[in-house]
């Protein structure tokens, strides 16, 4: 009963802004989790769920969607881009020797909606897209994030 509730405490704060305890608890019960405000605080600290502001006011967040994991992923990429280009539906990135399989995970955590899977190589990461514009638009963003590091 406590994973299936976690798990419904992780999916509830991915598809809503919830800011309180008391919110968390009423949705749970909604859902047919019986639950105390209590055991929705033990619950939250397991989780290492956090607070983080929101257009609402706050947030509760898991810790691998908060911004320092993607800042720490964007780096990750960064420390190894070389060079990109487009082949297609491909968008093509070169790195430095041996970071090709790190940038390319780094890549696939930062969940860009372009971006359907990549391959790594070497120095080489494939990335698959849909079609030749996502293609693009994910060369555009990557290159937009790049410029805020």
């Amino acid at each position: 009963m406590k994973t299936s509730r976690q798990e419904k405490i992780l999916e509830l704060i991915e598809l809503y802004d919830i800011s309180t305890q008391e919110e968390l608890t009423s949705m749970l019960n909604e859902q047919g989790y019986k639950t105390t405000q209590a055991t929705v605080s033990r619950d939250i600290k397991a989780l290492h769920l956090r607070k983080v502001p929101s257009p609402k006011g706050q947030k509760y967040i898991s810790r691998d969607d908060s911004v320092d994991s993607r800042e720490k992923y964007l780096r990750i990429f960064s420390g190894g881009f070389v060079s990109m280009d487009q082949a297609g539906n491909l968008a093509v990135i070169r790195t430095i020797p041996g970071m090709a399989m790190a940038a390319a995970a780094a890549l696939d955590e930062l969940k860009l909606s372009e971006l359907v899977g990549s391959i790594a190589g070497d120095d080489t990461i494939m990335c698959a897209c849909r079609s030749d514009e996502d293609a693009a638009s994910l060369i555009s963003r990557i290159q937009i994030l790049l410029k805020g590091i």
